[in-house]
C-alpha cells in the first residue's frame, strides 16, 4: 500500500511543484523580491496542505477499499482464523481461502481399493463489514475440483459482547472441526472419522442464532435451524440427513447451542448438544406399487459432544466424546426399508465415538525460527449401531477402532506439509490401511 501511495503522490507532488515555479517565474517578472518571496512561501504552504489532504484520502480508501493483508491469522466467534479477517476491518471487503491436496496409498491387503490424489477443496472466504454493527461472511467451497458447495453465508449482527445474533446459512457449532477444519490447524491428512460419521461435519444448516460471551473466560452459541430429513439416515450414522440449506424442508426445527469455558489461555472445556424432529412429516411413495404411501415418524434426533483441549509450550492434547440419538429407529428403518430399494442395514438407536489426540512440536529443539514440525498421534472408537432398536441386530462391521500417527510440517505459519499412515479395525470384517500425504493453505 505505502508502494501504491509514493506512485501516486509523486506524480501529483512534481506537477504541483512544477505548477508553483512557473507561477513564480511570474511573479518574478511582476513584483519587487519581497512580494515574490511572500507568494513562494504562501504556494509552498498550500503546496504542503494538498499533500496531507491527499495522504489523509488514501488512508482512509486503504481502510475501507483495499482487501486487508492479516500476516498473524487468529480465530474470533469460533469461525475459522482466516473466515475471521472481514472482523478486524473498520469497512469494506475482506478475502480469504484455504485448500488442500491429498494422495492416498491403501497398504497390504488392498482389497478393490485403489491409489489416489485429490484436489479436495479449494475455498474463497468472502466477507464484507457494512458498519461496526453488521458484518456479513461467507463461503464459497470447491470440492474435489468439480463439486461447487455454499459452505455458510451468514449475516452478523454486532451490539454487544455477550449478545451477538446471525442469521443464514449457518456452521453448526458442534465439536472442534465443524466451525474451524482449515488443513493447518488441524492434524493429519484427513479430519478424524468421529467429526464425521458421529458430528456429520461439515454440517450447515439455515437459521438464525445468538452468540457471545464473558471476556475470554465463557463463548456461548445458540441457534434454531431446519432440522435433519431422515430420509437419509442409514446404517452408517445420520451424515445422509444433513440438508445443506438447499431446498431444505423445515416442518421440522432444532436448537443447538454450545458453551466453552476457557479457564487460562492454554486450555479449554466445552460442550455441544443439538435436539430437533427428523421425519420432516414426510409421506414416500412405498417401493411396492399396490402398498399404500409411506409416512415418516418424527425421528427425534439428539446429538451431544463433550471437548476438552490443552495447548502450550508445543504441546497439543484434544479429546472429544459424542453421542447420537435417533428416537423411533425401528419405525424409521421400516419407512426406509419401503421406500428406498437400495436401503440397506438398520438404523441405530444409539451411536458413540470418542478420540484423544496428542502432538508435539519439536522444531525449536532443532532451530530457532518460525517453523514447527510436529508429529502427532490420534485413537479413534466409533460405532453407528451401538444400541439397534427391536427385532433388528447390528452390523458389527461399523465398530471400528482407528490408529493415526504422522506429523505435520509448517514452513510458515500458513502453509502445512502432512503425511500420516491410518490403521482401521472394524470389529468385523477388515479395512485397508493408509498412507496419506497432504499440502494445505490458508490465507
Amino acid at each position: 500500500m505505502a508502494t501504491f501511495s509514493r506512485w501516486l503522490i509523486a506524480p501529483v507532488l512534481l506537477c504541483l511543484t512544477a505548477h508553483a515555479a512557473a507561477a513564480d517565474d511570474v511573479s518574478a517578472a511582476d513584483g519587487p523580491a519581497g512580494d515574490r518571496e511572500r507568494t513562494y512561501e504562501d504556494r509552498i504552504e498550500e503546496l504542503e496542505r494538498t499533500v496531507g489532504v491527499l495522504a489523509t484520502e488514501l488512508e482512509r480508501t486503504r481502510r475501507e477499499s483495499v482487501v486487508p493483508e492479516s500476516p498473524d491469522l487468529k480465530s474470533k466467534y469460533g469461525m475459522g482464523p482466516s473466515a475471521s479477517k472481514v472482523f478486524d476491518l473498520s469497512r469494506g471487503l475482506s478475502l480469504g481461502g484455504y485448500g488442500e491436496i491429498n494422495y492416498t496409498g491403501f497398504v497390504g491387503d488392498k482389497g478393490s481399493n485403489l491409489n489416489k490424489t485429490d484436489a479436495l477443496r479449494g475455498v474463497l472466504y468472502v466477507g464484507y463489514k457494512f458498519s461496526e454493527s453488521i458484518v456479513f461472511n461467507s463461503e464459497i467451497e470447491i470440492e474435489h475440483a468439480d463439486e461447487i458447495f455454499l459452505e455458510f453465508a451468514e449475516l452478523n449482527f454486532m451490539w454487544k459482547e455477550w449478545a451477538n445474533a446471525k442469521a443464514g446459512l449457518l456452521l453448526l457449532p458442534m465439536g472442534f472441526l465443524n466451525e474451524i477444519h482449515e488443513p493447518p490447524f488441524f492434524f493429519g491428512v484427513n479430519r478424524p472419522d468421529v467429526e464425521r460419521q458421529i458430528i456429520p461435519s461439515t454440517w450447515r444448516e439455515n437459521g438464525v442464532g445468538f452468540f457471545g460471551g464473558y471476556s475470554d473466560l465463557v463463548h456461548y452459541k445458540l441457534y434454531a435451524v431446519n432440522g435433519l430429513d431422515a430420509s437419509g439416515f442409514g446404517a452408517s450414522g445420520i451424515r445422509g440427513g444433513r440438508q445443506k440449506g438447499s431446498k431444505a424442508l423445515a416442518e421440522h426445527f432444532a436448537v443447538v447451542g454450545r458453551i466453552d469455558i476457557t479457564p487460562t489461555p492454554e486450555t479449554l472445556f466445552g460442550a455441544s448438544f443439538y435436539y430437533g424432529g427428523s421425519g420432516q412429516n414426510q409421506k414416500l411413495s412405498n417401493t411396492d406399487e399396490l402398498l399404500p404411501d409411506v409416512s415418516f415418524p418424527d425421528a427425534e434426533t439428539t446429538v451431544f459432544d463433550l471437548h476438552a483441549q490443552y495447548k502450550a509450550h508445543g504441546l497439543h492434547l484434544r479429546g472429544l466424546f459424542t453421542m447420537a440419538f435417533v428416537d423411533d429407529a425401528g419405525d424409521l428403518t421400516r419407512a426406509r426399508m419401503a421406500t428406498d430399494e437400495d436401503f440397506e442395514g438398520a438404523i441405530a438407536k444409539q451411536m458413540l465415538g470418542g478420540y484423544a489426540e496428542i502432538a508435539y512440536d519439536i522444531w525449536p529443539w532443532l532451530a530457532s525460527t518460525e517453523r514447527s514440525f510436529e508429529p502427532f498421534y490420534r485413537y479413534e472408537y466409533y460405532d453407528t449401531q451401538h444400541e439397534m432398536p427391536s427385532s433388528f441386530s447390528a452390523d458389527r462391521s461399523k465398530e471400528i477402532q482407528s490408529h493415526t500417527v504422522g506429523f505435520n510440517f509448517k514452513p510458515i505459519t500458513n502453509v502445512v506439509l502432512k503425511l500420516d499412515y491410518r490403521n482401521r479395525d472394524p470389529k468385523d470384517g477388515t479395512i485397508a490401511d493408509e498412507i496419506n500425504v497432504g499440502v494445505g493453505y490458508v490465507f
